[in-house]
């Protein structure tokens, strides 16, 4: 829960699938972008997730006006951060498409399927080596 008494909206509560098996419903890491809160942080660490969040600048400037009683910065992977910006990429590529960004099918199944024709379309568009 936040600062407001409610939890917050992550991505994380979808299940996430490596290989075969059951999926999982707490994936390693979240890759977010700057608009994480204590809050969010506080989440994560209680469930075991390591989050890649980059501090903002106003919160470094808070810490460290604190001296050491301000904390020390929370951790971050700039590596894994870079994956974010990959997948950030992608589906903006994929939003280019008038029925990926508008959910136009009912259907859960249906929709993936014009993801795929998507992803196709663009694969084929620009292949990556």
């Amino acid at each position: 829960m936040n600062e407001s008494g409610r939890r917050p909206q992550l991505v994380i509560d979808h299940p996430v699938r490596r290989g075969l098996g059951r999926p999982r419903k707490r994936p390693g890491r979240v890759l977010a972008d700057t608009y994480s809160s204590r809050g969010n942080r506080a989440y994560l660490r209680r469930r075991g997730i390591k989050a890649v969040i980059p501090i903002k600048k106003d919160q470094r400037a808070n810490r460290l006006k604190h001296g050491r009683r301000g904390g020390g910065p929370p951790g971050f992977d700039a590596q894994w951060y870079k994956e974010r910006n990959t997948a950030e990429r992608c589906v903006n590529k994929l939003r280019g498409y008038r029925a990926v960004a508008l959910r136009t099918d009912k259907r859960e199944r249906i929709y993936q399927g014009t993801i795929d024709v998507a992803s196709i379309r663009i694969w084929l568009r620009d292949p990556v080596a």
